[in-house]
């Protein structure tokens, strides 16, 4: 995807039993190489490493999966910033299909820092009612809030968590998980989603698959941010403007809109 972007990668394996250091070290040297626009680290990581001290380590105009607390912070107080790829592509992929988040009951399913936050965020910038639904939601309560969803986004990685008897006619459902299991049938195993697909396609007017649905759109998000980054490093590296900013456009990318 990269190269068809025009975009210029490198993949930087290191051992499970690499130290914390010689990973921060890695990063440093990155952080100083003006030919790097954008890093990012694969994740998760090894249990003995500090997961977000070391997405902090990153320059934050080369986040380009915008988990670094600057580019946090700045996104929710309505400020540029790179932010994280799946709730981007999410947001775009509802705007190319066409389906209006103003006034709609959205809600979504799962509150990781890299998905569920940021993307109810988002659809409350879009002016949808949001609801956030999680581990310690009871079970009933649930069912009552997906059922009244009008855009229902599920990333919870716990897969078919919901079924068609909790959703509504016409819901647009967004499947960010993905989780590998045995077909009862063949006895192979088989990606599948937190969505019971062939089962919710039936009621949606809209749906992603998966694989095939999400995973895509995160990707070309990448290739959007890699390019905002690269224009702010020329820009940083440069002295052009006075303070961090990615791009121009102000009115993209704001957690809220008053």
């Amino acid at each position: 995807s990269s190269f068809v972007a025009g975009i210029s990668s490198e993949t930087i394996i290191r051992p499970n039993k690499t130290t914390e250091e010689e990973v921060l070290n890695i990063i440093r040297e990155l952080n100083d190489n003006s030919n790097v626009d954008g890093i990012l680290i694969q994740l998760p990581l090894p249990n003995h490493m500090n997961e977000r001290k070391v997405c902090n380590a990153i320059a934050p105009h080369k986040d380009v999966d915008g988990f670094h607390v600057v580019n946090v912070g700045r996104f929710c107080l309505d400020m540029n910033a790179l932010m994280p790829c799946t709730p981007l592509g999410i947001m775009e992929l509802l705007r190319r299909t066409g389906i209006e988040t103003f006034g709609k009951n959205a809600v979504v399913c799962g509150r990781s820092k890299n998905v569920g936050m940021p993307m109810a965020m988002l659809l409350h910038a879009g002016d949808a009612t949001v609801t956030i639904c999680h581990r310690h939601t009871p079970a009933q309560q649930l069912v009552e809030y997906t059922k009244m969803a009008d855009i229902l986004v599920v990333a919870t990685g716990i897969p078919h968590l919901i079924t068609a008897d909790m959703v509504k006619e016409g819901v647009a459902v967004i499947d960010v998980g993905i989780s590998r299991i045995k077909d009862s049938v063949t006895g192979k195993s088989k990606l599948v989603g937190d969505v019971d697909f062939d089962r919710v396609v039936e009621k949606a007017s809209y749906i992603t698959p998966v694989p095939g649905g999400v995973g895509p759109m995160t990707v070309a998000m990448l290739m959007q941010n890699t390019y905002k980054a690269a224009c702010s490093t020329i820009r940083y590296e440069t002295g052009t403007i006075p303070e961090y900013q990615t791009w121009d456009d102000e009115s993209e990318n704001v957690a809220f809109v008053i």
